[in-house]
């Protein structure tokens, strides 16, 4: 622990935490004015993508579908998702919340960052180091979460809901608000869980979660993200099926290889070796 800390009485603390949310306030508002200000621009070319056929997930899977024949058809030309709206309100509402969503998710290295700094000087230096890495660590995760949630998650559950249909008589359509919602809490909810290796390697750092758990759960794990999967992706086939729960797996096992081993498990794994 640093001497300047030490020094530090209990409304210095209380100031540089006052500054520290002072500013991560300011560059939230400034970048939620900045989304609303282009939200036309936003809404046609990103969130509202996934609705068209030329999206890049369906071309991408449109190639595959022509070479394995075993796969569902994506090639569909007239593919299109109409969102309508019927309070007069909502969009600029939703123009709002969703610029923030979205600063909230550009800014979330600074906002990191931010509190990386009100606490750092709390810590040793070995435990600086740590959760440094931890910290770039998350921070990676959680934006690969976010982008397999926007190119992958999202459009196949929005391509299958959209295309499910009871009746010939009723057809299919969105409202913005329901349409906008999933959109965030599918991405936001990838990203989140995209954090489970990260959250296991510290529970198991605190001495609260050992591998043996991931060894003894692991076929619980795999019925549970199966439905998972299932009802994040409801379709009947299970190519779709597969590849919403294929990466769900393998945060799991790679949450099981950043835990460290209980004691027992070393010596069982010593005992081992000297066998051999």
């Amino acid at each position: 622990m640093s001497q300047q800390q030490e020094e530090m009485s209990f409304w210095d603390h209380l100031e540089a935490l006052r500054w520290t949310l002072f500013r991560c306030v300011i560059v939230l508002i400034v970048f939620t004015i900045t989304g609303f200000v282009f939200t036309q621009y936003i809404f046609d070319t990103i969130i509202l993508a996934p609705t068209r056929a030329d999206f890049i997930l369906y071309r991408v899977l449109c190639k595959l579908t022509t070479t394995i024949p075993l796969l569902p058809d994506f090639c569909d030309d007239t593919y299109w998702v109409k969102i309508f709206n019927v309070k007069l309100i909502s969009p600029f509402f939703i123009s709002m919340s969703t610029s923030f969503w979205l600063a909230l998710l550009i800014t979330f290295p600074y906002l990191v960052f931010e509190i990386w700094k009100f606490i750092s000087p709390a810590l040793y230096d070995y435990e600086k180091k740590n959760v440094r890495w931890a910290f770039f660590f998350g921070t990676i995760m959680f934006f690969t979460g976010c982008a397999v949630g926007y190119f992958f998650v999202f459009p196949m559950t929005l391509r299958f809901l959209a295309t499910y249909n009871i009746s010939d008589a009723i057809e299919n359509q969105s409202s913005l608000e329901s349409y906008v919602d999933m959109f965030i809490m599918l991405i936001f909810a990838m990203g989140i869980v995209f954090e489970m290796p990260l959250v296991s390697w510290l529970l198991s750092k605190l001495g609260l979660l050992t591998r043996a758990f991931f060894n003894k759960y692991r076929r619980h794990a795999v019925a549970g993200l199966l439905i998972v999967a299932a009802f994040i992706t409801p379709s009947s086939d299970p190519f779709t099926l597969g590849c919403v729960f294929f990466p769900l797996y393998g945060l799991y096992e790679l949450s099981a290889f950043f835990v460290k081993k209980a004691p027992e498990e070393e010596n069982d794994t010593g005992t081992e070796v000297a066998k051999l």
